[in-house]
């Protein structure tokens, strides 16, 4: 398969080690292109559901494919979101190709792009941070329902459907601003950014918002557990990308199936050539 080649590939909420992320989608999707640089915007791995217990192979694939990019030369950016939070305390730790920050400030032909996860402007995050679990755990077990529905409905030759993507399309409204998408404007014309991309709320858009003298560029990259987006960056614009997965999967499996020990040996390897430097 010919990868597309890319300057910059910006993705978010994978929520790895959970039933709902959508791991070999993911692959495909970072099998087919060819960044210099890829942003991971938060919630890749999900710690408020990891169990020790559910890590399968195919999210150990999306893994390892990270770390062959790093490998080919790709420079990869590790934003925290709220689900991996834990990483905060490493911002801007660097192991190898990896970097971990809590946001990035990139100069793009003159202009600032803003790439952050987002969770630090929802409000029930920080002011009822256990409803916000309460919430991701109803989630987790919606997913669990949803997949039995898509086996059940499978044999019957009816197309997979993710019924919280549908629920949450009926209650978003995308006439005017959210308080959300305001405060973050907001923060833009501050610090005199041209673009913000974040990630956090699940729902892809790419719009203008209208600040009192300034024009903002908003670019929510999405997620792949519902929506399947990516915003991406070449030639000197900025696209968001809805990724159609028209790949067959057996032909794209890796035969060399890495498991925990060589996931972990591959990322100390990283480490160890970053001491080199």
């Amino acid at each position: 398969m010919k990868s597309r080649k890319l300057e910059i590939a910006v993705i978010s909420d994978l929520h790895l080690a959970t039933r709902a992320c959508k791991a070999k989608r993911i692959l495909h999707y970072l099998k087919s292109i060819s960044p210099q640089t890829l942003v991971l915007n938060g919630d890749i791995i999900d710690s408020w559901r990891f169990s020790r217990n559910y890590f399968p192979k195919p999210q150990l694939k999306v893994v390892r494919q990270l770390i062959k990019m790093m490998e080919k030369g790709v420079q990869i950016f590790y934003i925290t979101g709220n689900h991996d939070e834990f990483l905060r305390r490493f911002n801007q730790t660097e192991i190898g190709k990896l970097k971990i920050v809590n946001q990035l400030i990139l100069d793009l032909n003159g202009k600032k792009t803003w790439i952050f996860h987002g969770d630090l402007y929802d409000h029930i995050i920080h002011k009822a941070k256990w409803l916000a679990k309460i919430g991701a755990a109803a989630y987790g077990l919606l997913t669990v329902i949803n997949s039995g529905l898509n086996l059940i409905l499978k044999p019957f030759g009816i197309r997979e459907f993710i019924i919280y993507k549908n629920l949450k399309k009926k209650s978003t409204n995308d006439s005017k601003p959210t308080a959300f998408e305001k405060a973050i404007a907001a923060t833009a014309v501050t610090n005199n950014y041209e673009t913000v991309i974040c990630g956090h709320t699940h729902i892809p858009k790419d719009k203008q918002i209208m600040i009192p003298g300034k024009t903002i560029r908003y670019i929510n990259c999405g997620d792949w557990v519902e929506h399947f987006t990516a915003a991406e960056y070449n030639q000197g614009k900025w696209e968001l990308l809805y990724y159609v997965d028209n790949e067959d999967e057996n032909a794209l499996d890796d035969p060399e199936i890495p498991d925990n020990k060589q996931v972990y040996q591959s990322l100390f390897r990283e480490l160890a050539m970053a001491n080199c430097f």
